[in-house]
C-alpha cells in the first residue's frame, strides 16, 4: 500500500509551493484563485529556497500549509464512502493521522530542492466554488513540470483542495489507495489507521 509517497504525490505536494474592478463575478473569483496561488506559492519557494537548515524550513512552512490547504478536506474525500461508516472516534483519530501524514510528505521534500521558480497560466472554473489554476514548476537539473492547484472557496476564503500533475488528481488517487486498502481488510477503517500510525512511527523514529 502506497500512502503519499509516489512521484505524483510528490510533484502534487511540490505543485503546493506555485500553491476587483469591471470585472464579473465569476471572472473576479478567479483571479482570486489565480492571486491566492500567486501569494502562497511565493512564500513557500523563499522558504525553499533559503539557505536555512532543513528543520527551520520545515518549521516554517507548517503554518503556511495548515493555512492554505484544506487537509481535513482533503482527507474526509480519500477516505470515501468509509468516512460514514467511521465511528467519531476514528473520524477524528483519522483526520489527526492524515494531517500529519500529508505535511510530512510535503515538508520532507524541501532539503531536494533549491533554486525553484514557478510560472502560472489559466485558470478555469471546474464546478461550483472551485477554479483550476494552472502552473508551471521548474526545478534545477529536471524538466518543467506542468501543474493545475484546485482552489475553492466553499469554505469562505479560498484554499487548495486538490492538486493535478501528470494526469493524476492526488486526492483521487489516495482516495483509490485507501479504499482498496479498506477493501482488502474486510472494510475494517481501524486496519487503515493502523497502517497510517505504523508509517509515521517509522517515519518518526530516530536514524540509527
Amino acid at each position: 500500500m502506497k500512502f503519499l509517497s509516489s512521484r505524483r504525490v510528490v510533484l502534487g505536494a511540490f505543485a503546493l509551493l506555485c500553491a476587483g474592478g469591471l470585472f464579473s463575478a465569476p471572472a473576479r473569483a478567479a483571479e482570486n484563485a489565480k492571486q491566492f496561488i500567486q501569494v502562497f506559492g511565493n512564500q513557500l519557494v523563499a522558504i525553499v529556497n533559503s539557505p536555512i537548515p532543513l528543520a527551520e524550513k520545515k518549521e516554517k512552512v507548517l503554518p503556511l500549509v495548515q493555512k492554505n490547504v484544506d487537509i481535513d478536506g482533503i482527507g474526509r474525500y480519500c477516505l470515501g464512502r468509509y468516512w460514514k461508516t467511521a465511528s467519531p472516534d476514528q473520524q477524528q483519530r483519522y483526520l489527526g493521522l492524515f494531517h500529519q501524514v500529508l505535511v510530512n510528505a510535503i515538508t520532507d521534500k524541501l532539503g531536494e530542492y533549491r533554486g525553484v521558480n514557478f510560472t502560472l497560466g489559466n485558470v478555469t472554473s471546474t464546478g461550483a466554488d472551485e477554479y483550476a489554476v494552472d502552473s508551471t514548476l521548474v526545478r534545477p537539473q529536471q524538466p518543467a513540470a506542468a501543474m493545475q492547484w484546485i482552489v475553492s472557496e466553499a469554505s469562505g476564503s479560498p484554499k487548495v483542495v486538490d492538486v493535478i500533475g501528470e494526469g493524476a488528481s492526488l486526492r483521487l488517487t489516495q482516495r483509490n489507495d485507501y479504499s482498496s486498502y479498506i477493501a482488502r481488510n474486510g472494510g475494517n477503517v481501524g486496519t487503515l489507521l493502523d497502517a497510517l500510525q505504523r508509517q509515521l512511527s517509522h517515519h518518526n523514529a530516530p536514524a540509527n
